[in-house]
């Protein structure tokens, strides 16, 4: 199977060629900057690139130069939409082996690729099944795969932080929004950390009963309590050697709290029932929707232990932070839909897109990748309709219904000081009743001298 690196920054349109290109037998890695494009080509070989001439940080001629004085020398198609036949003309000088136009159409892109390439797609491309199921590009099914970079600055930022404090033994905490992604980016710095070979151990501290929690964590022997008829290994215990995720950390008893703070100092853990401690060796990296501090000052959570957990930490964007990733998320998750669904919808009409641009997405990414999923699932056609859309993307916001927001108000201050007072004090949930970003927020707090 031929492996084409695909260059394009209009994620949607990248997307759908992405699509269209793997169905026709081919595999495909798509790069939307050209620093990103740079990086992949160091990491592996492609027998096909295929790039716009314009992109966000260079463009395709220098692409182009820089693989034909790299040891990655390979074809090379350039893409433009602006007609400037002289940038064609001084790209097959410089050694491109074609260019089109675009608007592109799919069946002319194929049979430039077919015409250039020495290895052709396996035979039966053109049946439907060539797609690997729940793969996005360029990565394998799972967690791992889920993971995005995205190309808003906000997402890049992100991004280094994982590549910094993933080779490290930190514990880290990670700090978001519901569905903003925690635990796929707890996934990301264990599978890019020393320990990806052992196990990654997922816990959802919210949903552990209090009189089973010791038990779940540090497990326990046969006989120990009511019910214990065989011994149990705990999280901890089963994480050993590698990586333990602690979800909605805030949640824990604060008598749990003490002993997940001795077996973090100890690294040791004692079974329910048994008088032997087993040595574990752990790292673990915490998540929460919650303000911490806060619920330190309330005496309702350890400092202690949020010391030990937050030796570095990590906030999560929200989609609101993040808009030049949303239709990125959009087309994997339909990717994903399409695998899961057995379905075959290649993308959403120009009215759908829009509404889904102009949608504030307060449930993040888990609240898109179900209107995607449930679209995928209603759709009859290729293309899915704005109809099909769940009806609150259809409605067109109305910050007059919203009593704390900002748009065209008088009472300015009072309304800051309501919202503050609905959000408890939080800032960033203050900002978003109020329908402005936090430094907005934090420069009118300057502005009426409002203290916290």
């Amino acid at each position: 199977m031929a492996k084409i690196l695909l260059i394009e920054d209009d994620v949607a349109f990248c997307k759908m060629l992405e699509t269209f290109l793997e169905k026709n037998g081919f595999q495909v890695t798509a790069a939307f900057t050209a620093s990103q494009a740079r990086n992949k080509l160091k990491e592996e070989q492609f027998d096909l690139i295929i790039t716009d001439v314009r992109l966000p940080d260079d463009d395709g001629l220098s692409i182009l130069k820089w693989v034909n004085d790299s040891s990655k020398v390979c074809p090379v198609i350039l893409m433009t939409g602006y007609a400037e036949v002289n940038k064609a003309v001084e790209a097959m000088k410089r050694g491109a082996v074609d260019y089109i136009s675009k608007p592109v159409r799919p069946d002319e892109l194929l049979s430039i690729i077919k015409k250039n390439l020495e290895v052709k797609p396996q035979e039966g491309a053109d049946q439907q099944n060539t797609k690997s199921t729940g793969a996005v590009s360029g990565s394998t099914s799972g967690a791992k795969s889920d993971f995005i970079v995205g190309v808003s600055d906000a997402a890049l930022k992100l991004n280094n932080y994982v590549d910094l404090v993933a080779p490290t033994n930190m514990s880290i905490l990670i700090i978001g929004d519901s569905g903003t992604g925690k635990e796929y980016v707890a996934k990301s710095i264990h599978d890019k950390s020393k320990r990806k070979e052992a196990a990654f151990i997922a816990v959802d501290c919210g949903a552990i009963p209090k009189e089973l929690a010791g038990s779940e964590f540090f497990g326990h022997v046969k006989g120990s309590f009511t019910g214990a008829v065989s011994d149990k290994v705990g999280h901890f215990e089963a994480a050993n050697g590698g990586t333990l995720f602690l979800d909605e950390i805030g949640n824990l008893s604060y008598e749990l709290q003490v002993q997940l703070l001795r077996a973090l100092q100890e690294r040791k853990v004692k079974p329910v029932g048994s008088n032997t401690e087993i040595s574990v060796d752990i790292r673990v990296i915490a998540a929460t929707n919650e303000d911490l501090e806060k619920a330190i000052e309330a005496g309702e959570f350890r400092e202690d232990l949020y010391h030990r957990l937050n030796e570095f930490s990590i906030r999560m964007p929200s989609l609101k932070e993040r808009r030049e990733d949303l239709m990125l998320f959009v087309y994997v998750f339909l990717d994903q839909a399409n695998a899961e669904l057995e379905k075959q919808v290649t993308g959403f009409s120009d009215e759908a897109v829009e509404a889904i641009k102009n949608y504030e997405w307060p449930g993040n990414l888990r609240q898109l990748k179900n209107v995607v999923k449930r679209s995928v699932l209603l759709s009859t056609d290729e293309i899915i309709p704005l109809s099909i859309l769940p009806q609150e993307l259809l409605v067109k916001r109305d910050t007059t219904h919203n009593p704390f927001s900002l748009y065209n108000a008088e009472n300015e201050q009072e309304r800051i000081l309501d919202a503050l007072e609905q959000a408890g004090g939080n800032k960033s949930k203050a900002a978003r009743l109020l329908d402005i970003d936090r430094k907005t927020l934090y420069n009118k707090l300057k502005h009426y001298g409002i203290k916290l």
